[in-house]
């Protein structure tokens, strides 16, 4: 039986607890091991403090540090083990703090430190100018820095920090969708499922919203970055307008369509062109492999003789129908399949759109 995959926690539920434990740190002088704070949904959650830190000026005005590790359980999230630290500092009523956003409890500033992105352009939960650190996650630091304070009347500011998160956010779409010098601080329940389609479906939504803020009329959905890199080389449209929507095939092209693009243009391989033109809605493997025997029906319906579907009989994979089809100069039968495929987006989006055929090494083979 196969393991069940293991849920963590996200980066701005870790931001909170670390915030708590600097106010318990900065209030009743002592360093917590750990620190237990309250979720969205009303259930409360523990985490180990990492470690506890005290910087003063010259003024005694003094920083109270705290971090936790993030534990992203058995997501591949490239923030998983990396530290997410919280500073506090008392400041004498209302001040100007420079990268600093009042909180939804208005005497709480919450600030971007090092690691943590900026938004630069519109469409994102957060405006630009602001730090990269969502709403949810901005509750959720209020919420655990008052039940620190303890009922004392503070005004404080919170600086969120990620040591490594510059280096990380080069590994995630963060600047494509206007967030700049370092990592978003996200979540909306706190918890990370292990790869959920929750995630996936959220960055898709925010990188299409982020097109639509810059003007942008036509979307580039994309299966994956060879996909979209191949795609590059022949239309001339904004970084803004590429969505990666990995094997959310339905999910894009109605989020799409919903939010008013006028055309969009479908990049993928061969096997994900297939499962397209088979309607496929959700095009990973999870969700039905690529049987030999469905995809010999397809091509029958699409023209195939009798010789080549028993030539073709015989193949494993997608990917070797195709070179058998391409060996035999079937160009017109491929062409017909991503035919087929631009039906189905067409009949799903209700907005034109053209398909691209790419190839392993990025290069278009077909476009129609």
């Amino acid at each position: 039986m196969a393991r069940r995959l293991r849920s963590g926690y996200t980066t701005g539920a870790c931001a909170a607890a670390a915030a708590k434990a600097a106010v318990l740190f900065a209030v009743c002088g002592f360093q917590p091991r750990s620190v237990e704070i309250p979720f969205p949904d009303g259930s409360r959650h523990v985490f180990d403090v990492h470690g506890c830190q005290k910087k003063c000026g010259d003024a005694d005005d003094c920083l109270f540090i705290a971090s936790v590790i993030k534990d992203a359980g058995d997501d591949p999230d490239v923030t998983n083990g990396a530290e997410i630290m919280a500073g506090i500092r008392m400041i004498a009523g209302p001040s100007i703090l420079r990268d600093c956003v009042r909180g939804p409890e208005e005497r709480i500033f919450i600030c971007r430190g090092q690691g943590v992105g900026m938004v630069s352009k519109p469409g994102l939960a957060v405006k630009p100018g602001e730090p990269a650190i969502n709403p949810v996650p901005r509750r959720m630091i209020c919420e655990a820095v008052l039940e620190g304070l303890g009922g004392e009347e503070k005004d404080i500011a919170v600086t969120i920090s990620i040591p490594n998160g510059k280096l990380l956010a080069e590994k995630t779409l963060n600047r494509r969708l206007g967030v700049i010098d370092g990592l978003s601080v996200l979540g909306t329940t706190g918890i990370v499922k292990p790869v959920s389609a929750e995630a996936w479906t959220a960055t898709i939504e925010a990188s299409l919203s982020v097109a639509k803020a810059a003007g942008v009329s036509e979307a580039v959905l994309s299966t994956g970055r060879t996909s979209e890199k191949g795609v590059q080389s022949l239309i001339n449209l904004p970084e803004e307008a590429y969505a990666m929507m990995g094997d959310y095939l339905r999910f894009s092209l109605i989020a799409a369509s919903e939010k008013g693009f006028k055309k969009i243009h479908l990049a993928g391989m061969w096997a994900k062109i297939m499962k397209a033109a088979m309607e496929i809605p959700q095009t990973h493997v999870r969700h039905g492999a690529l049987e030999v025997e469905q995809a010999l029906m397809l091509l029958e319906k699409l023209g195939a003789g009798k010789k080549m579907l028993r030539e073709l009989a015989g193949a494993n994979t997608a990917r070797e129908i195709y070179f058998r089809l391409s060996d035999q100069g079937e160009y017109e039968l491929i062409r017909a399949v991503c035919r087929k495929a631009k039906a189905y987006a067409e009949k799903t989006a209700g907005v034109p759109v053209k398909v691209y055929l790419v190839s392993s090494s990025a290069k278009v083979l077909e476009h129609v």
